[in-house]
């Protein structure tokens, strides 16, 4: 990406953050060749009704170890600075102001979540903020999302693999949404929580030294979740 720095964001609740997440950004670096990767945790997610279940200093710290398992990952807390909704629109906004033409932004999202695009704040203008970055989730192929979302069609590439092509995308190149089909874990923050409650393993959910952090903390064991419900 001749010109300048290309910078991924990944954004979510991230109650906890786990490999799931970290494989949809592994994914979409290797396929467009990105040079970092922001992890970003929501404040006030628009969507979720519930508050999350652990505080902002307890999520924020799981995704600095997180993203301490690669270099090319960056914890940012932009969202959790400020006290209004997370919206996507505006954290690409305020992403945009703070390095103005210095790097371009690929927002990284699963499938199953563009999928409900059209109830995001600021739509269709939000796709207008960055090239989007739709990687396929378990049960939620991005094959099916030019169907889904026919408005959106001519916006979409073709589906491509994981492989040792990378994308080229020039810096002048209007706004697209790449899709991407590979496989990535199935794992969910809710099904953790719930195997935390019931004392089970999470090896293999999340980075080792995030289960560290959980279990020192004693996050999501049951006596917590019902003080936190």
């Amino acid at each position: 990406m001749s010109g300048r720095g290309s910078t991924g964001v990944l954004g979510g609740r991230f109650d906890p953050i786990h490999l799931g997440h970290l494989e949809t950004a592994a994914v979409a670096r290797r396929v467009l060749a990105l040079d970092r990767v922001l992890l970003v945790p929501s404040r006030i997610s628009p969507h979720r009704a519930a508050p999350a279940r652990t505080s902002d200093s307890d999520r924020l710290a799981m995704v600095m170890l997180a993203a301490n398992t690669h270099g090319y990952l960056a914890p940012c807390a932009l969202e959790l600075e400020s006290d209004d909704p997370s919206y996507t629109s505006v954290t690409l906004e305020r992403l945009r102001a703070l390095e103005p033409g210095r790097t371009q932004l690929f927002f990284i999202v699963g499938a199953d979540a563009f999928a409900q695009i059209a109830t995001w704040h600021d739509y269709p203008a939000v796709l207008d903020g960055a090239h989007f970055v739709v990687v396929s989730r378990p049960g939620h192929p991005v094959a099916e999302l030019a169907e889904m979302l026919p408005d959106l069609a001519d916006r979409m590439t073709p589906p491509v693999a994981l492989g040792p092509e990378r994308l080229r995308v020039d810096v002048d190149a209007a706004p697209a949404v790449f899709l991407i089909d590979a496989v990535t874990p199935a794992v969910s923050s809710t099904d953790i929580r719930a195997r935390v409650a019931r004392r089970a393993s999470m090896a293999g959910l999340v980075p080792p030294n995030v289960a560290g952090y959980i279990q020192q903390r004693r996050l999501y064991e049951s006596r917590r979740g019902a003080q936190l419900a």
